[in-house]
């Protein structure tokens, strides 16, 4: 079976453009990665945490 992905809409700490993350509602509780901005093309670190059905992504600078 596929996990489920959430879509969340978020601001790029850079540009401030509304941008659309996707995380799956499966997986470790927390997890940490970088992706590229679709729109400016700068590195975020993104944070997804998960506690039970529930999850939450968070963007930042990857360069702090």
């Amino acid at each position: 079976m596929q996990p489920f992905a959430d879509a969340q809409v978020l601001s790029c700490p850079y540009c401030g453009e509304e941008v659309e993350v996707q995380a799956d509602s499966v997986g470790p509780s927390s997890e940490q990665y970088v992706e590229d901005c679709s729109v400016c093309c700068r590195p975020w670190a993104v944070s997804v945490t998960r506690e039970g059905e529930e999850v939450w992504v968070s963007l930042g600078r990857d360069d702090d």
